[in-house]
């Protein structure tokens, strides 16, 4: 399986009598999901196959993880620090990661609300695509470009009332208003909400450099 980073040096094993530890990172969340370790052969064995293996200290052999479960981490990439000890690997994990069942080795939720505007915009993206009747956004595509950024206009129009004379909970429901028909109108453009990130992003970056 070809991964889409490989590691950019060969980790040195020798430094822990064969061992180094394996940072697992969900590649969309950035959250830490657990920690590992690896030796040569598991190390191998992991961008070979493109899922995670660990070297287990208490049973002495390689055990892919999810190999019981099927909660398989399908590796993104695998990163050596600057003292090449120590491994960052970067998955997307196909269930829980630990053994008791949360996400996380520390118990924590590996979710981040702002990654539901990808999740949104896949839908509409399919909405879209198959046009299925009685759908609300259906109609949108079918009222034409014009209703579109009408109804963002209007939209926004009501998202500014709120904001001046109105309450923090109808500011951020007609905010979340706003966003979803701005990202239906991207749509029927043939854009999609990453790229207004990728604009920000870019326009960031040039600002930080004139200062």
């Amino acid at each position: 399986m070809e991964l889409k980073t490989r590691t950019n040096m060969q980790p040195d094993f020798d430094k822990m009598d064969g061992l180094v530890p394996a940072i697992i990172q969900d590649n969309n969340t950035q959250k830490v999901l657990m920690l590992g370790f690896m030796n040569q052969e598991a190390y191998e064995k992991t961008l070979a196959t493109g899922k995670v293996t660990f070297f287990s200290r208490t049973k002495q052999r390689l055990w892919t993880k999810g190999e019981t479960s099927g909660n398989f981490l399908e590796v993104v990439s695998v990163k050596s620090d600057c003292d090449n000890d120590t491994l960052l690997v970067q998955v997307h994990p196909t269930g829980p990661v630990c053994h008791t069942g949360t996400d996380t080795c520390w118990g924590e939720k590996n979710e981040q609300d702002i990654l539901f505007l990808k999740e949104l915009q896949d839908f509409i993206d399919k909405r879209h695509e198959e046009m299925p009747e009685n759908s609300y956004t259906t109609s949108l595509f079918k009222s034409g470009v014009n209703k579109m950024a009408q109804k963002v206009g209007e939209e926004a129009v009501e998202t500014i009332i709120e904001a001046c004379n109105g309450t923090d909970e109808r500011l951020i429901y007609e905010g979340a208003d706003l966003l979803y028909h701005l990202i239906v109108l991207l749509t029927s453009k043939g854009y999609r909400i990453e790229d207004l990130a990728r604009e920000l992003k870019e326009r960031h970056s040039a600002s930080w450099k004139k200062h």
